[in-house]
């Protein structure tokens, strides 16, 4: 069945068409979740929240551009969603560099390690980090995506370049110290 016919009948309600479009999109649509949650549970129900919310809309996909990219987009408000409603995204103030330049020696510090550092900074500027630098969004889309200036999206990049840095450089310390 080619993927427009998929699509069709996943807006007619076809539970066999759903559950292809689950099982083709399901790993890389939760993998995108578990970059924006705070945990694997909470990964689920914006996972699940998400293709609720895909499969209610799917009818609106106009079959211009990636459908993959539509749902993605999908997965990612959905989580915002959750966010702006915790209203997580308030503007810090803080003294922080304008620009934070992180060079990491993949022989040092694992992508595993890193992942979970990313996963472990707070949420206004997890979803900031995870917006421009892994999906490469610009600050003005991320700034309407959060209902956030542009600068705050900017300050928030920094110091989540920040936070990061200055766990890496902990990380190896220990690690030459250990």
């Amino acid at each position: 069945m080619s993927l427009n016919k998929l699509i069709k009948q996943c807006a007619l309600n076809d539970k066999t068409a759903q559950a292809t479009v689950y099982e083709l999109y399901g790993s890389k649509l939760f993998a995108l979740c578990l970059k924006y949650s705070n945990n694997k549970q909470e990964a689920q129900d914006n996972f699940q929240d998400g293709f609720i919310t895909i499969f209610h809309k799917i009818e609106q996909f106009n079959f211009k551009g990636s459908f993959e990219g539509w749902m993605k987009r999908i997965m990612v408000n959905t989580v915002l969603q959750k966010y702006r409603k915790k209203n997580v995204l308030n503007i810090v103030t803080e003294n922080i560099p304008d620009e934070v330049i992180v060079d990491v020696d993949e022989d040092e510090v694992s992508l595993d390690m890193l992942l979970k550092l990313i996963q472990e900074l707070p949420e206004r500027y997890r979803l900031v980090f995870n917006l421009y630098v892994l999906d490469g969004y610009t600050h003005k889309e991320i700034s309407s995506f959060l209902n956030i200036a542009e600068g705050t999206s900017k300050s928030n990049l920094s110091r989540a370049r920040f936070i990061l840095k200055e766990k890496v450089e902990s990380i190896l310390s220990d690690q030459i110290s250990g």
